[in-house]
């Protein structure tokens, strides 16, 4: 059955969201751009969507930035064939309306007058703005992840109980073991109070790492004062329980979150790894390069051929356009039954497991026999399998390869060469990589997602085929070879120049630097 042949009519999700007003904010961002190309197609009755972005140094303000940035992506496409360009344009300039702000700062860097104006008008809030940087400085994941959360929550009680649907992440359950249920859950690394209605009390915590972040700042600066701010945030993350400050701030923000909108209207939608759309608008849309993609990449350009990793593990990726659809059937439920916090985890491990042995296989069978289709990927066949194995097993094997090569450059630039050894960067960045991502490689855990299922069931058969969440009715291998790899080629590397043409540009310029040695 197709969204078109569907009676919109008896759609539960469409009529709360008819002539409603929303505001989102992360709209640049991969999600956001998801989840505002479903809503324009879906319900165009939607009575205005806002979008607060922040200008920059390339456009001065909101508009200029959602013209270039946003409207002009790809994932528009089908939207555009169905409107034509003037139905398109028509469409945007009646439901569009760009907000000027920074989400950072108070009020958003509005006037008085302005905020007020704009909690006013709305009738639902939806914030899926993040840092996503795993590696981000302590000062910046805190306030782009958790002291900004004030902001929105201030527009929501001045608009009289907006209620809020708040994107976090599964992985806020840190290293905590076993089923994860759609709960609060406290820190695995420290003692925190509980306060009423299941939040944990952050705030000597949260001053503590201020005053690690000022003392940071009096003692170094530039890009020192950056590296000590990365370190430091990593350190107090994994000492608390989480694997990096990305989920460590969104955690806090989710427990400030929970405290201060007691009484108000919250949901708080989880996804897992976000990965390329399943169908819509289009199978394989993505964004940018991803947690399963960086290492993905950098086993097709022969960088990493091993990697610390459980086969058995689960490794929990959910398409962008079932986490949109969560998002929208949260929206609807908060409009029809306001006034409760909700928690929903967007996520295929408890319902459709997929191994990181059979995500493995499935990339690497696809790349064996059919690596002339991924120019922006493969130069050619590659040679050796992708292995995971046991974390200590390769930290002992990559120490042991980096003392060996740093010998034999060093002896080498005694004879004259200049630059680093290529297996040597390779074996760096299997290191590098591993720091980041290892942890969603090797899983203790197991998401569940019952009550999505539960609200999505719920909330009727028109929705179930409209928004669906059900990550159980994803074939992985079809997903890996024919969904994923394709989009990450076509869409994620669009523009980039292929992998031969990069290394043709490589070898001049080593080329270049042993000449330039030898002359010397």
């Amino acid at each position: 059955m197709r969204m078109r042949d569907l009676n919109r009519d008896k759609s539960s999700t469409i009529a709360a969201l008819t002539g409603k007003q929303v505001l989102i904010t992360g709209t640049t961002g991969f999600l956001g751009k998801v989840l505002l190309e479903k809503i324009l197609r879906t319900t165009p009755g939607v009575g205005g969507i806002y979008l607060l972005m922040r200008g920059n140094r390339h456009f001065r303000d909101a508009t200029d930035r959602f013209r270039e940035e946003v409207i002009r992506s790809s994932i528009f496409g089908t939207l555009r064939h169905e409107l034509g360009q003037e139905g398109f344009e028509a469409l945007i300039a009646s439901r569009v309306h760009c907000v000027t702000g920074e989400i950072t700062a108070p009020r958003f860097g509005l006037t008085r007058a302005d905020f007020a104006a704009l909690a006013d008008k709305l009738d639902v809030v939806i914030n899926s703005a993040a840092s996503v940087n795993f590696r981000e400085e302590l000062d910046r994941a805190l306030e782009i992840n958790t002291f900004s959360l004030e902001n929105v929550a201030k527009l929501c009680e001045l608009g009289g109980n907006i209620p809020l649907i708040h994107v976090s992440t599964c992985y806020v359950n840190g290293y905590r073991a076993g089923d994860i249920h759609e709960t609060s859950e406290g820190p695995v690394g420290l003692a925190l109070p509980e306060g009423p209605g299941r939040f944990y009390e952050t705030s000597a915590l949260i001053e503590r790492l201020q005053r690690l972040v000022e003392a940071l700042r009096r003692q170094y600066e530039g890009r020192a004062l950056k590296a000590k701010l990365i370190e430091h945030g990593a350190k107090e993350a994994q000492a608390a329980g989480w694997n990096d400050t990305y989920t460590f701030t969104k955690w806090l923000g989710e427990q400030y979150l929970y405290k201060v909108m007691r009484g108000y209207s919250l949901t708080v939608v989880r996804p897992s790894i976000i990965e390329s759309t399943l169908r819509e608008p289009s199978p394989g849309w993505i964004e940018g390069v991803k947690v399963a993609d960086a290492v993905l990449m950098a086993y097709a350009r022969g960088k990493v051929a091993f990697f610390p990793g459980k086969r058995a593990g689960v490794i929990d990726i959910i398409p962008a356009d079932l986490v949109a659809n969560a998002v929208l059937l949260s929206t609807a439920e908060q409009l029809l039954e306001p006034g409760q916090h909700r928690i929903y985890q967007c996520c295929s491990g408890g319902r459709n497991p997929l191994m990181l042995g059979d995500f493995i296989d499935h990339l690497v069978a696809e790349a064996s026999s059919h690596h002339g289709d991924y120019d922006k990927l493969f130069n050619a066949p590659p040679r050796r399998r992708f292995t995971a194995v046991d974390k200590r097993v390769f930290s002992s094997v990559a120490m042991c390869v980096q003392v060996a090569l740093t010998i034999v450059g060093a002896i080498l630039r005694r004879l004259g060469r200049r630059g680093k050894l290529r297996a040597r960067r390779n074996i760096d960045t299997a290191v590098e990589l591993s720091k980041i991502f290892s942890f969603y490689a090797q899983p203790n855990y197991c998401f569940h997602g019952d009550k999505l299922l539960s609200l999505s069931k719920s909330m009727g058969a028109v929705d179930q085929e409209l928004f669906p969440v059900d990550a159980g009715v994803i074939d992985w291998q079809h997903y890996i070879r024919q969904v994923h790899m394709p989009g990450l080629n076509h869409y994620a590397l669009q523009g980039q120049p292929s992998v031969r043409a990069q290394q043709r540009r490589e070898e001049v310029k080593t080329a270049s630097k042993n000449l330039t040695a030898t002359e010397a």
